[in-house]
């Protein structure tokens, strides 16, 4: 079942070692067939260089194991709230990469400084607040999900496609695995970047909002120009 988004996932998973983006077990990724309403993800626990793409367990949006034989993942309840919420969601990825998460232990959001940002980020990446003691204790992962939903609320996933949860860590995402990938690995950079900016300069100030607008929509949107057509 699903073997050729199994591959992909698999591949995806395994690119966060490669990237540098996790330690051990720090992560996961998954990805999901919108006209079959299931998804794949990583099982829990296992060690990357055990991984197989066989591995990968089927999960529907009712929470419901469909295939394999090990666990999914512990996060896959906040994975799938974000795939309920947010329709364009093709993929997702959680790690504890160093710049992020230290960003999320600081409870901060990341603010634009600059227009490795902006070309895929537009704004700020927001910061969730923390959950509540009850919110951990009752379902903390699916509650994981709906904090980050709610941080949308009056914002577009689609043009900030990741987030920071305090004293966490960062989920990102994409319309598919490989670019959920893509955006943890520019999340990390730009986490670094900022950080380094705010030692090298105090009272740091956001880069124009004019500059903002041009490299992102560049890039993203009906007028984009950016990179070869269809690609």
């Amino acid at each position: 079942m699903l073997e050729e988004l199994k591959q992909q996932v698999y591949e995806a998973n395994m690119e966060l070692p490669a990237k540098g983006l996790i330690t051990y077990t720090w992560g996961n990724v998954s990805g999901i067939d919108r006209e079959k309403g299931l998804f794949v993800i990583k099982p829990s626990g296992v060690p990357y260089e055990e991984l197989k793409p066989e591995d990968m367990v089927v999960m529907n949006l009712q929470g419901e194991k469909i295939e394999g034989e090990m666990n999914p993942s512990s996060d896959t309840p906040t994975h799938l709230e974000l795939y309920r919420a947010f329709e364009t969601l093709g993929g997702i990825v959680h790690t504890h990469s160093p710049w992020a998460t230290s960003w999320a232990q600081a409870g901060r959001s990341i603010p634009c400084y600059g227009t490795t940002h902006a070309d895929y980020f537009y704004g700020e990446i927001p910061c969730a607040r923390s959950l509540t003691k009850e919110e951990i204790e009752d379902d903390y992962e699916k509650n994981t999900g709906k904090v980050i939903i709610e941080t949308f609320a009056d914002g577009n996933p689609d043009y900030v496609p990741g987030v920071l949860c305090t004293n966490h860590g960062p989920f990102t995402w994409g319309k598919d695995a490989a670019q959920a990938v893509h955006n943890a690995v520019v999340l990390e950079e730009v986490a670094k970047m900022a950080y380094r900016t705010e030692q090298l300069k105090n009272q740091t100030v956001g880069a124009p909002g004019y500059l903002q607008d041009k490299h992102f929509f560049r890039k993203h949107g009906a007028n984009a120009y950016y990179g070869q057509p269809g690609k």
